[in-house]
């Protein structure tokens, strides 16, 4: 099979680290004899390349009439060649000539809808001007309309599969595929000595977080938590270390002198995501707090996949499909509550043989089901529906 996959971020940037699923989608299709292009929308330079066999093409990310129709023009040459098109997520510049150029090339559409985009403009950008109104309007829109105007949809929740039919996609057309980790570059056996000499863990128990630091993360009710932990006063060394960057960082680190948990925590700021399979080997329990919104609801989170790949234990909140992929490889807490989350790291930090059992069960759990080449076969069912 053929497949052209359209997705509107930077394929090369670390500012838009949302396109693992989709070139690890591509990279699976390719392993599995698909012939695979992949048409992104660069920030600034344009690449065109191969990634692991599958071919790159770079489009015109200015919002204009002229680089809209030569847009479209590009997807459609490539559009007449291939079996399907697969369009991941609902931003109107990618999303409009991916339609056109199905439409005109008379090629069945695949919508991959792995998060409420709408729900996520509200929270990030909760002042309201003329421009931002329009780009909520086109989320609104897209993901009100697409899921009726593809053939098929692939979902990343089971409350984005319900919200898919009920805005007119055929039930039997629309597949949960959660994501996935890479099972050789996320496992039991690295090596992490190194992260824990640099950062001064080798005597701690190792509490991480990985992810944005923006207002949409909820990364705040960590530093709530280790305050927390911090009262109890048990006989051990807990210290956290939270992975990456955002605009809440400066923020985050004031909170923790304000707290008084300079020692207890540890901010590093952004790792590229190459490093981040080392930095997960190095904890000792793997944290993913949540609130519970509508934004949330819909997520299959990324980070669960891959400290479960890992082999680490996890506490989490028990909010949108954290649940149905955490199984017994980890604490579920009431979303929004730092007193439970910080009773579940206590339990496991003094429990090694109860953190021991779920990491095997959280390693089984990732090479069952939530790796990308076996998810990728769901994919392939679903073209063909």
């Amino acid at each position: 099979m053929k497949v052209l996959m359209i997705h509107p971020h930077d394929l090369y940037s670390p500012m838009e680290p949302w396109t693992i699923r989709i070139k690890k989608f591509a990279e699976e299709l390719v392993y599995h004899d698909h012939t695979v292009t992949l048409a992104y929308f660069p920030m600034k330079m344009h690449y065109r390349d191969t990634i692991r066999g599958v071919y790159i093409i770079p489009l015109n990310r200015k919002i204009s009439i002229r680089s809209f129709i030569k847009n479209t023009a590009v997807l459609y040459k490539f559009a007449r060649t291939v079996d399907i098109i697969h369009l991941q997520k609902a931003h109107f510049y990618a999303s409009i000539p991916a339609i056109l150029a199905a439409l005109m090339a008379c090629k069945p559409l695949h919508y991959d809808w792995d998060d409420r985009e709408e729900k996520i403009f509200e929270c990030a950008i909760p002042q309201r001007s003329p421009t931002s109104i329009l780009v909520w309007f086109s989320f609104f829109l897209m993901e009100h309309t697409l899921p009726f105007l593809a053939d098929s949809v692939s979902v990343s929740s089971e409350l984005l599969r319900k919200l898919a039919v009920k805005r007119g996609a055929n039930e039997r057309k629309v597949v949960l595929i959660p994501v996935g980790a890479d099972l050789t570059r996320f496992h039991f056996g690295r090596k992490a000595e190194n992260i824990r000499q640099k950062h001064d863990l080798c005597d701690s128990i190792v509490v991480f977080y990985h992810g944005q630091l923006h207002s949409c993360q909820y990364v705040k009710i960590l530093l709530q938590v280790f305050k927390l932990i911090e009262q109890e006063n048990v006989n051990l060394t807990i210290k956290l270390m939270i992975a990456g960057s955002g605009s809440e960082l400066e923020a985050l680190r004031a909170n923790a002198i304000e707290l008084c948990l300079e020692d207890k925590v540890l901010f590093t700021d952004f790792i590229p995501y190459i490093d981040i399979p080392e930095y997960i080997a190095a904890a000792d329990i793997c944290v993913a707090p949540f609130e519970d919104n509508k934004v949330t609801r819909c997520k299959s989170p990324l980070k669960i996949a891959e400290y479960m790949a890992a082999g680490k234990p996890i506490v989490a909140s028990d909010v949108g499909e954290v649940r149905n992929m955490l199984g017994e490889a980890g604490l579920l807490v009431h979303p929004g509550s730092p007193g439970e989350m910080a009773k579940g790291i206590l339990k496991l930090a003094v429990n090694p043989e109860l953190r021991y059992q779920m990491s095997m069960a959280a390693r089984k759990r990732a090479e069952d089901t939530y790796n990308w080449r076996n998810l990728v076969k769901r994919l392939e069912k679903v073209y063909t529906l």
